[in-house]
């Protein structure tokens, strides 16, 4: 029976290493060998007992399931459950160990398997070449390729420039990544607009930045897309802004995590003064966000029935407002007790908890039979299935975030059974022209003075505390809004 073993040192911290390799289906991204995966069953990606099935560049075709995983071990075991290359009882062990010395990673990749008779050195080789130093390769090279890069900071300032403090990510990977760096914001350009940032958004999209699952920013670049603050001055050609007039924006290029910065004015919206800085952070992307999921992916009638998961979040709590003042019958699909009580707050006429009974059984007993007429569904994965069933005929499914995963592949005819329609909206498509974003920005804004949307900021903290407002992002730990406020600002900006 052969036995590989393979061992190198990754010039790179253990958690930021561990943050690439423990995403047991995220080889595709980084391993040469592999054409592309997915994960079998709406299994999370760290879940012990998930299937990774993947094909490698050859069209060789393989599923794997993770045996255990250890975040405190920097460990993670997996086997092969079928394969077109014959590697029978294949069982492998990835292991990482700190460097003392220069804060590196050591990491050992151990397999033993048996072969047909008379292959056990070709396998073998393939196996210890082909995966495990090929493996090492790419993971050295994405390393060596960040730390070649130095995070933006006062060496490359223009003349001019207002030098300012941000917070970026070193790498792809978990929160542990986001490093406090120094930022310039150089004399605006024509169209452009320089600004002081008193108050930025925290979203799930910059978590999807982070990871590189949305390659929006290659690392080292500073995170973000939404903030507020007052513009410092103004390059020629903008007429819509004036030095001194408080602004926001919720839009790409990332690098709204910063007190300083200059970027293009179109993309840029006077706030209202009835709006201060913070709530106008904690609500231009969200609200942007709610804004064209109910006025134009699915434009909602009275009447209608809405399903909204997460309503205790921040889109969450504007979809639900929202879709009630627009006439519709609310539903949240929700985990505790204590967001349900927020739901109903946010305008929820009924709440589904987890339970004895599935959420579609719950819906349809609510719905006496009828289901939902539109589902905003931003789990994802976990969630697709119940979604589906929990449709009304000729019901439309809104799948615009995927906290627990990606749908992954699916099959199409399968939605004939219910006429259902099936959306997945980009924000970016929304927002890419100055008139798309003014006019959802106007129609957000004159939603909030009205009174229709109340902002909810569920956590203020300091900019350098980012990597804490992240866990608690991915963690499902907060309700509301979350922003980040500069260490150079104190109190509410108005």
């Amino acid at each position: 029976m052969p036995v590989v073993t393979r061992s190198t040192v990754i010039d790179a911290p253990i958690e930021a290493v561990w943050a690439v390799l423990r995403d047991f289906n995220g080889h595709a991204g980084w391993h040469p060998a592999v054409a592309e995966s997915r994960l079998e069953d709406g299994r999370k990606t760290d879940e012990i007992g998930a299937v990774r099935a993947f094909s490698l560049i050859g069209g060789e075709r393989l599923r794997e399931r993770l045996l255990s995983l250890s975040d405190k071990d920097h460990s993670l075991r997996y086997c092969i459950e079928s394969s077109e290359i014959p590697l029978i009882d294949y069982v492998a062990e990835i292991r990482l160990k700190p460097v003392t010395d220069g804060g590196g990673t050591f990491w050992s990749w151990r397999s033993s398997f048996r072969t047909p008779p008379g292959r056990e050195r070709e396998l073998a080789r393939m196996v210890g070449d082909g995966v495990y130093e090929a493996g090492f390769e790419a993971i050295r090279a994405k390393f060596t390729r960040t730390a070649s890069t130095t995070l933006p900071g006062p060496t490359q300032k223009p003349a001019g420039s207002i030098e300012g403090q941000g917070v970026a990510m070193a790498a792809f990977g978990g929160p542990e990544v986001l490093r406090p760096c120094s930022v310039h914001a150089p004399p605006p350009g024509p169209g452009e607009v320089r600004l002081r940032q008193t108050a930025i958004g925290v979203n799930y999209i910059d978590v999807y930045c982070r990871s590189g699952y949305f390659r929006l920013a290659e690392p080292p670049a500073v995170l973000g897309m939404e903030a507020a603050g007052t513009a410092i001055d103004a390059g020629p050609g903008v007429t819509h802004i004036r030095p001194g007039q408080r602004v926001a924006y919720a839009c790409p290029p990332v690098g709204s995590y910063a007190d300083v910065r200059t970027m293009a004015a179109d993309l840029v919206v006077p706030v209202p003064d009835g709006i201060d800085d913070r709530v106008a952070a904690a609500a231009l992307l969200k609200g942007v966000t709610a804004e064209f999921l109910l006025h134009r992916v699915h434009a909602v009638k009275r009447g209608e029935i809405v399903l909204v998961y997460a309503p205790a979040g921040g889109v969450g709590r504007f979809l639900c407002q929202w879709a009630a003042h627009l006439g519709a019958t609310v539903i949240g699909a929700t985990s505790s007790p204590e967001k349900a009580r927020i739901a109903r707050e946010a305008g929820c006429r009924h709440v589904v908890l987890p339970g004895s009974r599935s959420l579609e059984e719950q819906v349809m007993e609510i719905t006496r039979g009828h289901g939902a007429d539109v589902i905003y569904d931003a789990v994802g994965r976990d969630s697709y299935a119940h979604s589906i069933a929990a449709l009304a005929i000729c019901g439309h499914l809104i799948s615009f975030g995927q906290a627990s995963g990606d749908i992954g592949p699916r099959d199409v005819s399968a939605l004939a059974s219910k006429s259902v329609t099936l959306s997945r909206p980009n924000y970016g498509h929304y927002t890419d022209t100055p008139q798309k974003i003014r006019a959802s920005a106007a129609r957000l804004f004159d939603a909030i003075g009205r009174g229709i949307l109340r902002v909810e900021i569920g956590s203020a903290l300091p900019l350098s505390q980012a990597e804490e407002a992240h866990r608690a992002l991915e963690g499902r730990g907060t309700t509301g809004s979350t922003i980040l406020i500069p260490d150079t600002v104190s109190g509410d900006r108005r």
